[in-house]
């Protein structure tokens, strides 16, 4: 029991209490002094009165070492402000000696230079082995940890890369308990010679060298710095991490997890089909964006949904007065407003179960808590279930947003920030045709206030984007469990493509809209390239370290009822104009009358109350003309 102690006080770095270093100083000090009297004896003739000078050396080291509290230095993290302290409270001690020995002299000028000579010796003696001892502990300690501790307890990994983040991030895991950087990783031809500040660099030039070192070292996990880092080697390195079963880690930038050291090792997780779908990162005005909310009441519609809870927890940050949760799932908002509160428990959070289909409920929030900024965010969004359910998708999709954007001119809200999709754009189906009337009602009502007609204040934005990684009920999630349950993977299409963003990154582009907006715009985002569905569930087989095809079948099940084989490409240039943000354009689309946009959905709103859903679709059709239904029992409304 006292040897596991002593290891785990050592992998903690607790093993010297101070006590015992302090005793440890004396003794050395004080034995750097009777060192002094056998010099001098024997090279100089000269016989101080040992007694007095060992204890003075004794009593004047105890009040140096506590002056300058030297037994408070950790050892292992000495510098040179460490080494300069010790210095100077060894020159008190020796200062005091001096005096001792200058006050009992009777032998004129030539004692004085033989006691300064002596004063000399005892300081230089002194010091050096006090930092001998030090760099014998440290020696002492490094190779106890080494030899023991990190092969009993830690997990050798290799950092890829030798670049200045991958060095940084090396020394930041130094010291931790759970991990031991071996070294650097980099691709290329071996080098057994090279080093960089104090850390060998491993070659690899195919799987074979690859597996050799791997085994050699008993390998545990690569850790990779950034996520660009693991895109270059997706290719390669990543698969053969999934074929030997080794772990493919990268540590969050320290920002992410709060600042600490400490947070960020904790944080270290594996690399997901996300971190390697995932674009360079999109460059954000974030003093701009925070100038723009900070101080302010801002309400979020949906806030417990993937879009909404990634709002909220990015405003959390930007010092709003008050953050409003609007939503009417239970279970999400219970769940969000934990994480919430452990995360900021200075931020003022106020969650609502409500309903934007009950306008009652929305102004009971707008009254009680006055929001000066609202994302709309609430939305019903699975195609294949809003094709079977469309009268559902109006009260929510249509009506829901003239019921939050009638509210937010009826108590003078600064903006209201609504999330749109892609599939808004030449709709196939009810749940893309709904979000373009929501686009309609709000950009009308926009125009309509700044050409006088209505009354209001209110600034109108909407934002575009496609499909959100790893977002509730996306295909992501779906293929991990298939995956976990040992397939088979169920693609609806060889040919299906989708564009995709990451949920941070999509909401960080809404906030920048929303603060470089004038009102009443229809902002879309760049979504890059458009990925194949069928190729993402074979990268996510090989991630799981499996074989597509003979570990885990791949099944084509057909377009779902309303499903594009294409998505629409968000930003072209026949179809938008620029804006200062090189990843945001503005959609160029009709326009509607107000008055026209308040019947329809009206209209809208008495047949989807009534069930009547033919009549509702074939008038939702009328409204917007571009919609044509594919793969759907609507079809035959088109001919």
């Amino acid at each position: 029991m006292m040897k596991i102690r002593l290891l785990d006080n050592l992998l903690k770095g607790r093993l010297l209490s101070s006590r015992l270093i302090m005793l440890i100083d004396l003794f050395v000090s004080t034995f750097a002094s009777l060192s002094t009297i056998v010099l001098m004896r024997f090279f100089f003739n000269v016989n101080p009165s040992s007694l007095i000078w060992l204890s003075g050396s004794l009593v004047f080291s105890v009040i140096a070492f506590y002056l300058f509290h030297t037994y408070r230095i950790v050892i292992r993290h000495s510098s040179l402000r460490e080494v300069g302290t010790l210095a100077f409270a060894v020159l008190l001690k020796a200062l005091l000696l001096f005096l001792l020995l200058f006050i009992g002299s009777t032998n004129g000028h030539l004692i004085i230079k033989l006691i300064l000579a002596v004063i000399f010796l005892d300081f230089t003696l002194t010091l050096f082995y006090l930092l001998a001892v030090r760099v014998l502990m440290v020696y002492a300690y490094s190779l106890v940890r080494n030899n023991y501790i990190v092969r009993t307890r830690s997990n050798p990994v290799l950092i890829y890369g030798t670049d200045e983040k991958s060095l940084a991030l090396a020394m930041r895991f130094k010291n931790s308990g759970n991990y031991e950087v071996l070294g650097l990783l980099d691709f290329g031809v071996r080098n057994k010679d090279l080093t960089l500040s104090g850390y060998r660099v491993y070659k690899f030039s195919d799987k074979e060298d690859f597996k050799k070192l791997a085994a050699t070292h008993t390998l545990s996990a690569v850790l990779f710095a950034t996520t660009e880092k693991a895109r270059l080697e997706a290719n390669r390195l990543l698969l053969y991490l999934s074929e030997f079963k080794i772990k493919a880690l990268i540590a969050p930038p320290l920002d992410e997890v709060g600042g600490s050291v400490n947070s960020r090792i904790q944080s270290v997780r594996e690399i997901n089909i996300e971190d390697l779908l995932g674009r360079p990162e999109i460059k954000i005005s974030m003093d701009e964006i925070i100038a723009g909310f900070k101080d302010k009441v801002v309400m979020v519609t949906g806030g417990a949904g993937s879009i909404g809870s990634e709002l909220c927890r990015q405003l959390a940050t930007f010092g709003i007065r008050r953050l409003v949760i609007y939503d009417n799932a239970e279970t999400p908002v219970h769940n969000i407003r934990l994480e919430l509160e452990e995360r900021f428990p200075n931020l003022d959070f106020v969650p609502v179960i409500g309903d934007v289909r009950i306008p009652s409920r929305l102004d009971f929030a707008f009254r009680t808590y006055r929001p000066q900024i609202v994302f709309h965010a609430a939305a019903y969004k699975h195609v294949p279930l809003m094709e079977e359910n469309p009268c559902e998708a109006v009260l929510v999709n249509v009506v829901g947003t003239r019921n939050v954007a009638d509210k937010c001119i009826e108590y003078d809200v600064e903006k209201m920030v609504m999330v749109s999709t892609d599939k808004a754009v030449n709709p196939t189906n009810v749940m893309g045709c709904t979000k373009r009337l929501a686009e309609i009602y709000v950009q009308s009502l926009g125009l309509s206030i700044e050409q006088g007609i209505q009354k209001g204040t209110t600034k109108f934005v909407t934002t575009r984007f496609g499909n959100v990684l790893g977002s509730n009920g996306s295909v992501i999630p779906r293929f991990r469990e298939q995956i976990a349950k040992g397939g088979p993977v169920t693609v609806t299409h060889p040919d299906i493509t989708r564009f995709f963003m990451t949920i941070p990154e999509a909401c960080r582009l809404v906030m920048e809209a929303a603060t470089m907006t004038c009102g009443n715009q229809i902002f879309v985002f760049d979504m890059g390239e458009s990925v194949k569905i069928d190729h993402l569930a074979r990268r996510m087989i090989d991630l799981a370290g499996l074989v597509p095809g003979r570990d885990i079948e791949i099944a084509y099940t057909g377009l779902r009822p309303g499903e594009k084989l294409y998505e629409e490409v968000l930003s072209s240039t026949e179809n938008t104009m620029p804006t200062n943000h090189d990843r945001i354009r503005i959609a160029k689309v009709r326009e509607y009358d107000y008055s026209d946009a308040v019947k329809a959905v009206e209209e809208l709103e008495r047949l989807s109350r009534d069930v009547r859903i033919v009549e509702m679709v074939k008038y939702m059709k009328a409204v917007v003309p571009e919609y044509k239904s594919n793969n759907s029992e609507f079809e035959r409304l088109d001919k």
